[in-house]
């Protein structure tokens, strides 16, 4: 099935781009999230119709992004989990308790935007990325130290 994807999707593709996809998939996910609209010719004119605003949303969005990157950049967050005398952790830190820490901070961030490559279960400064919009990603160093 052909469906006008209305938003970024990593994995997918960009906002105005017809793809296919699975019809199950857009039929249970894309389409009722809003995500995406059938590909029929009468969707594509009011697609075309409404491209403008759509661009000028888009680039609000990705403005917004920015601007909390930069907050993010000169952030540092430090977690005290339970850790071994060999330094690892007993279990990882979690994109959750990153995201709550930010929060502490006066950063919001969604925790699913927050990309740790396999988790974090050491001790010490770990560089993380944070993609905030498709073409916004921010660096966060967390700091993980052994509870007392």
């Amino acid at each position: 099935m052909e469906v006008i994807l209305l938003k970024d999707r990593r994995a997918l593709g960009r906002r105005g781009e017809v793809v296919e996809v699975k019809s199950g998939f857009a039929r249970n996910y894309l389409l009722p999230q809003g995500l995406a609209l059938e590909a029929t010719p009468g969707n594509i004119r009011v697609f075309e119709q409404q491209r403008v605003r759509l661009e000028a949303e888009a680039a609000q969005e990705k403005e917004q992004a920015e601007a909390l990157a930069r907050t993010i950049e000169g952030t540092r967050v430090v977690l005290h989990k339970r850790a071994t005398d060999a330094e690892t952790l007993y279990g990882s830190v979690t994109a959750t308790d990153i995201a709550d820490e930010l929060e502490k901070q006066g950063v919001v961030v969604d925790k699913r935007r927050i990309d740790l490559e396999g988790g974090i279960k050491t001790i010490g400064d770990h560089h993380i990325e944070i993609h905030l919009h498709a073409e916004v990603a921010a660096d966060l160093v967390v700091t993980v130290l052994p509870e007392e």
